[in-house]
């Protein structure tokens, strides 16, 4: 199992505006250039999303993984497994949302493995940037 990759942001607005996009996942191709399509494939009796695919472009990284949703720590976590890749034999990941008043604290931790052998310092680079530019992008959409 490979590591975890976390990076952390703060951003300008309350948590509930927070959540509001990033629980939005079908949303995510409208502020991250990351991700350029997500189709739902499953819902919970409350309407979130269990089962996504999406398209996801994110550099070097380019596949269609189906993931599944855990809201059962929601409304401050979020997580998310890899049911299904071309490329992927893991990702897995979260968003943690910290709610500080004025400002909302999130991190997020990802895990990717792939099906091809690529050096740890390399996978762990993309990792890192794949995410930073998830949150800056997400702070982007909210604090505009």
């Amino acid at each position: 199992m490979s590591d975890v990759t976390t990076s952390t942001i703060s951003i300008s607005a309350t948590a509930d505006d927070v959540r509001a996009v990033l629980f939005d996942i079908a949303k995510y191709p409208t502020w991250s250039t990351s991700f350029k399509s997500v189709t739902v494939l499953a819902s919970d009796g409350q309407g979130r999303p269990t089962q996504v695919q999406m398209s996801v472009d994110a550099g070097a990284l380019k596949d269609k993984p189906t993931l599944n949703y855990d809201w059962s720590a929601a409304p401050d976590r979020l997580d998310f497994s890899l049911e299904d890749a071309n490329l992927l034999t893991e990702m897995s990941g979260s968003y943690i949302i910290k709610d500080n008043g004025d400002e909302t604290e999130i991190t997020s931790e990802l895990t990717v493995a792939l099906s091809m052998p690529v050096p740890a310092v390399m996978r762990i680079k993309a990792e890192k940037s794949t995410i930073d530019l998830a949150l800056k992008q997400l702070k982007e959409k909210l604090e505009n």
